[in-house]
């Protein structure tokens, strides 16, 4: 990361849960769901199942199964439940938050096309990274986050083509733009000189990253096909002026002035991925699939904004401790009726800090997940899809403390967890 001459030396922190233009999470977990059928499993068999144009975003070479002309439009909804408690100790005065995520909508769009009877191409556009949190303004946490976004929306055109009868293999160039904001509390009383109310720090700024897909499928047997998928990297840099408003506090004061305020530079990564996917029709009727994942969070970077100080000095705090996390899933698909499919999925992911390392302005955590969806073939040309998937959290302790005035926040998310709607329609033509 690179801080360039700011103002209050930052403390630093990274904002990851979801939103996305079509995606949210809490824990700083990349989200699976974009709408598609593909929501109702947990993320099973994702690099290996092709129904629908969607597949791009999770292995490009899918798109060699689809026929015709096929366009997928999805929304979805995202409700959450993540609240702060606090504990006997906090030292910290204030309310406890609120929900910091109360909803979230989204929607995404796919289109893949048939060349001949080895090639196809495809576009998407959708979001499957991102954060949005909203505490209370004057919340107990507020000298740590008041608010937060992080919001990326890829687009990727897709070329997948079928080398022989059984492999294929995919290539999507990856374009994300991304909007990044953060809004903190400065603590005007300090050394209890004054009574007055909190300034406030705010910092926002868009950036446009590229990256790339790749993807492998392997049909096994006439049964059973393998999906292979990785996606790199994309490097990000926000810069911006930070705006601090309403700071009357003359030390706070004289340390900006001896900073001389300048820009911010914050520059992260969202991590690369891989995974391995398995698809098998145990009969006609029933599809049992399964999902191994790798994600590299401890490169995704450091990134949030707020002020540390005591009577000394005021100054940058950004020892964030991320770790790559790893992904397993499993489902089964049951074809009720020749028009009704019904998928269902349970699926884990562990958490990218330890307990004792976790922030408010990113409370992740270990993240089940348990899915279930139906897709109804309205005619032959159309299919309808909805899906609803609960992401488990649980309880998340919090014990965060300024290094310079030493004062901690503690508590506990108790319960947090996130309801994810979604739905849709694909057309083929």
């Amino acid at each position: 990361m690179t801080v360039s001459r700011y103002a209050c030396r930052l403390s630093v922190s990274v904002l990851a849960v979801g939103l996305l233009s079509s995606n949210a999470q809490a824990g700083g977990i990349l989200i699976y769901e974009a709408g598609q059928e593909g929501n109702g499993l947990a993320n099973a068999g994702a690099a290996a199942l092709a129904t629908d144009p969607s597949v791009l975003m999770s292995n490009p070479a899918g798109l060699t199964e689809l026929k015709g002309t096929q366009i997928s439009a999805n929304g979805q909804l995202i409700l959450g439940d993540i609240r702060f408690s606090r504990d006997s100790n906090n030292q910290f005065d204030g309310n406890e938050g609120g929900n910091a995520l109360q909803y979230l909508p989204g929607a995404s769009f796919f289109v893949s096309h048939q060349i001949d009877e080895r090639s196809a191409v495809g576009f998407g556009m959708y979001g499957n990274f991102g954060l949005a949190l909203d505490y209370d303004d004057d919340w107990a946490g507020r000298y740590f986050n008041q608010e937060a976004a992080v919001i990326g929306v890829s687009f990727q055109p897709t070329l997948a083509h079928k080398f022989t009868d059984d492999l294929s293999i995919g290539i999507g160039p990856r374009i994300m733009y991304a909007y990044y904001r953060n809004e903190t509390a400065i603590n005007n009383n300090l050394l209890g000189l004054r009574d007055s109310p909190d300034g406030q720090l705010e910092y926002k700024d868009t950036d446009v990253g590229a990256g790339i897909n790749l993807g492998l499928l392997y049909r096994l047997s006439e049964r059973t096909q393998i999906g292979l998928a990785y996606t790199s990297k994309i490097d990000l840099e926000f810069k911006d002026s930070p705006s601090v408003r309403k700071v009357d506090n003359p030390i706070i004061n004289a340390a900006l002035r001896r900073l001389d305020v300048d820009s911010l530079e914050l520059d992260m990564s969202v991590p690369q991925t891989v995974l391995l996917s398995i698809a098998h029709d145990l009969s006609p009727q029933w599809k049992l699939l399964g999902s191994l994942g790798w994600q590299d969070w401890s490169q995704f970077g450091e990134i949030g904004v707020g002020v540390d100080a005591n009577a000394a000095d005021v100054t940058r705090t950004a020892d964030r401790k991320y770790k790559d996390t790893w992904h397993a899933s499993m489902g089964a698909q049951y074809q009720m009726t020749p028009r009704l499919r019904w998928s269902m999925g349970l699926g884990y992911d562990s958490s990218a800090v330890d307990d004792k390392d976790r922030t408010v302005d990113n409370p992740m955590g270990e993240a089940w997940r348990v899915a279930t969806g139906v897709n109804y073939q309205i005619d032959e040309g159309l299919d309808v899809h909805a899906a609803y998937t609960l992401v488990w959290l649980g309880d998340m302790d919090v014990e965060q403390t300024k290094s310079r005035s030493g004062e901690t926040l503690s508590g506990t998310y108790r319960n947090a967890a996130l309801h994810i709607l979604g739905g849709g329609a694909t057309w083929r033509f």
